[in-house]
């Protein structure tokens, strides 16, 4: 199947400010900040890096929140030294201090009544917390749409876990990897039997019994539906249905009664992006032992380097790769943990990967419709301004599926009503 000429591949990859894919991802909301990491007011600031934009984040004496240039505008010094005092950032260097929008409301050095400060003003950035995650638009405000409404952003805090994590490649390969079903059966099937988030659901046998799963996509209004059957008895497919919201937020296909999950994979940078997990329960709290697993590092998440948010197991200890365990089937890469088996094979096709090397089958339709709709949406905003797919928060509210369907039954009907979120509703799940 075709692969990417070198000047498609750097024009879907590339999401500094000015380029197409850069535009397109300042169309919409995206995750920022844990909650957490800006609890407290005149807390230390944090540093924001997106979409190669170098930001700083911090919460004033009121509680607001602001999100702002991360130097100066004196002489640019990082206001990430700065003090958070007194609803305002003082650069430590002069004393220049800056409110929530940016406004520079002191320079000591000049008279009050001079005015200077007031015409001095940082870019600022909206910031807003909504399901335990503080999102930002980046782009122009008269086009701000609604905040965000995934299911899993609106339901109780006790029905949800979020975390976030490092990774030091180019936000493509990773959000494509999220959108492979096909790998799921060789890469994670240790987990389906030992990691208490995935263990014991009926489906995983589905998963062991055909690895060779048959790939239907169709466009979505936000993005693609991506299907994948494999063969199950009394003449049905086992199906799971996994939605792709544009630009990189995903759903994985449910397993038993366990919480249901999935990522967004957002751009620092054109060589690092951050990966976003969350899980929740549509219909009931998290179990204690659930959201301690999560905080374990099991599931989707992982441990961490204390102190920061790059995984334990990375590319510098080569990923804590166990050959007896690789030997053994343990784990079947070697590596333990779903998120870094994942992230080990998307780190080691380099920074940006080589698309124009690559050999396409099936099971990379879904990947290939991805590029394409993400290429078409770039181009139609640049040369005609159309909002892309996602913005609107009715495209937003969607599910991820795993069921049985009759072998003659297109999936895209039979699952219809399962891939509407419906609050309160548990998913539909084998």
């Amino acid at each position: 199947m075709s692969m990417l000429k070198q000047e498609q591949n750097e024009f879907i990859t590339r999401t500094g400010p000015g380029t197409p894919m850069g535009n397109l991802f300042r169309c919409y909301w995206i995750p920022a900040l844990l909650a957490s990491e800006l609890s407290e007011p005149d807390g230390p600031p944090v540093r924001v890096k997106l979409l190669s934009e170098r930001l700083l984040a911090f919460r004033d004496s009121q509680g607001r929140l602001g999100l702002v240039d991360e130097f100066c505008a004196h002489r640019g010094v990082s206001l990430w030294f700065g003090r958070n005092e007194d609803c305002g950032l003082r650069c430590p260097y002069h004393g220049w201090k800056y409110d929530v929008n940016g406004q520079c409301v002191d320079v000591p050095s000049e008279p009050e009544e001079s005015g200077y400060a007031k015409k001095i003003k940082l870019k600022s950035y909206p910031l807003v917390e909504r399901g335990g995650i503080l999102w930002t638009y980046l782009g122009p405000p008269e086009r701000q749409p609604e905040l965000p409404e995934f299911e899993f952003c609106v339901v109780r805090d006790e029905q949800r876990f979020v975390s976030k994590r490092l990774q030091e490649t180019n936000w493509l390969q990773a959000m494509e990897g999220g959108i492979d079903s096909s790998h799921s059966s060789w890469l994670h099937r240790g987990d389906f039997e030992h990691d208490p988030l995935m263990k014991g659901a009926g489906g995983n046998k589905y998963n062991f019994g055909d690895l060779a799963p048959v790939f239907e996509v169709v466009e979505s209004s936000g993005g693609l539906f991506i299907g994948a059957r494999r063969n199950a008895e009394n003449d049905n497919y086992y199906w799971r249905i996994t939605p792709w919201v544009m630009p990189s937020y995903t759903a994985v296909p449910p397993r038993g009664d366990h919480p249901m999950h999935g990522h967004f994979w957002i751009p620092i940078d054109d060589e690092n992006c951050w990966v976003w997990s969350y899980d929740y329960h549509p219909a009931r709290d998290l179990t204690h032992a659930e959201r301690d697993a999560m905080r374990r590092g099991l599931g989707i998440h992982v441990k961490y380097v204390p102190g920061t948010f790059t995984p334990l197991a990375n590319k510098h200890n080569n990923y804590l790769m166990d050959r007896v365990a690789q030997r053994e089937g343990r784990y079947f890469s070697g590596i333990e943990g779903i998120a870094m088996q994942d992230a080990s094979l998307q780190e080691s096709m380099g920074a940006i990967c080589d698309r124009t090397k690559e050999n396409l089958v099936g099971t990379d339709n879904g990947i290939i419709m991805a590029r394409h709709r993400l290429m078409r949406a770039a181009k139609q905003l640049a040369e005609k301004g159309t909002l892309p797919p996602g913005v609107d928060v009715e495209h937003q509210k969607i599910r991820s599926a795993a069921l049985l369907l009759p072998k003659d039954a297109p999936f895209q009907q039979g699952a219809k009503e399962a891939l509407i979120a419906k609050l309160g509703q548990p998913q539909v799940t084998v």
